[in-house]
């Protein structure tokens, strides 16, 4: 039985990536962080008790800021395949705490990397990496466009892709690193502006909410559907040889897009317009705005346009992104609908 060791786990793609490998056959062992509260909502469905016979993942309280007890855990699981996917990955929040976004996003790729080296083990190693990393350079990016980041999540990645690739080369890892493009599903997090517009939309259509505050509407990304994205991740380490792969759709999108089908398939769709604060939108049947640009939630330099050139991908992995744009958003719209109609029915029971 092949085993895999996760870090970030309990993330958006820890789960997908999870579900993936254990429809595999694969025993999983995930990292994950202890809390006064319990923060593993996203694979509660997946966990079993350890008692219980057949039972193939297991969870670990670890840090990648803890080295030592990261090669502890190494040596004690033996896993045949890392993937490093833990980090603090909003970008937003990096401006706020540089510090500990490259303490936890590079040292702690640092740490696991010197932790796989003592140990010598023979694990194929996965990074998670960021288009971010590219920051302003011309669309479409590729694996050989310069790399210019533009906050402190951006370049603590990106130091840590560059220490990936010369691990590989110094030492001889297999070790590769996908330069994932946005990638989205229910499962994201609600501080993130994709998820935040569906779940307001939802919730204004159902009565719960008034209006959304948003920043910057022009930013183009390259969206896909993170469960197609795990899939990748899972296919660099089956490859002969070590690389690095862009995954992306080849197609971008604003913001102020996806707040027009987000809200549109809420059945409010919007009316664009300006006033004494800036940019909002109106929904016909309302008089109010239910949507309006708050410049602090815009980043102190912002990244114009990301959009992935995935051919590499392709060729070599046999990889292709099976979702578009609109069912992304879709998807996510009717999932925080659920949720909504729910907590409207809550509150007037």
């Amino acid at each position: 039985m092949t085993t895999a060791l996760i870090t970030g786990i309990t993330g958006q793609d820890g789960s997908y990536l999870a579900e993936l490998l254990l429809a595999k056959g694969y025993h999983v062992h995930g990292l994950i962080r202890r809390a006064s509260t319990f923060n593993t909502e996203r694979i509660d469905h997946l966990y079993h008790d350890p008692h219980e016979i057949g039972s193939r993942l297991t969870l670990h309280y670890a840090d990648l800021t803890d080295g030592a007890n990261l090669a502890r855990l190494l040596a004690k699981v033996e896993p045949d395949e890392i993937y490093n996917l833990g980090a603090q990955s909003h970008v937003a929040v990096s401006f706020e705490q540089p510090v500990y976004t490259c303490n936890v996003d590079f040292l702690g790729t640092a740490r696991l990397l010197e932790a796989l080296r003592d140990t010598r083990s023979n694990a194929r190693f996965y990074q998670a990496s960021t288009s971010e990393m590219f920051g302003n350079a011309k669309a479409p990016q590729n694996e050989q466009t310069p790399m210019v980041p533009r906050s402190p999540y951006a370049v603590a990645k990106l130091a840590a892709h560059h220490l990936v690739q010369v691990y590989r080369e110094a030492y001889g890892l297999f070790a590769c690193c996908g330069i994932l493009f946005n990638h989205e599903s229910p499962r994201r997090g609600e501080t993130f502006v994709t998820r935040k517009l569906c779940k307001a939309a939802a919730r204004i259509a159902v009565g719960l909410q008034e209006c959304v505050y948003v920043g910057n509407l022009n930013a183009y990304r390259d969206w896909g559907y993170a469960p197609d994205y795990v899939d990748a991740m899972w296919r660099m380490l089956q490859q002969p040889e070590a690389a690095d792969y862009v995954v992306a759709t080849g197609q971008a999108h604003s913001v102020r897009e996806w707040a027009d089908w987000a809200f549109g398939l809420a059945g409010l769709p919007l009316v664009w317009g300006e006033d004494g604060g800036g940019t909002v939108a109106f929904w016909p049947g309302r008089a109010r705005a239910v949507l309006r640009v708050d410049k602090r939630y815009k980043r102190p330099a912002e990244v114009d346009e990301l959009c992935g050139d995935w051919r590499l991908a392709r060729e070599r992995l046999g990889w292709q992104p099976t979702v578009t744009f609109p069912e992304i958003v879709e998807v996510m719209v009717k999932a925080e609908m659920v949720e909504a109609g729910r907590a409207a029915h809550d509150l007037l029971a």
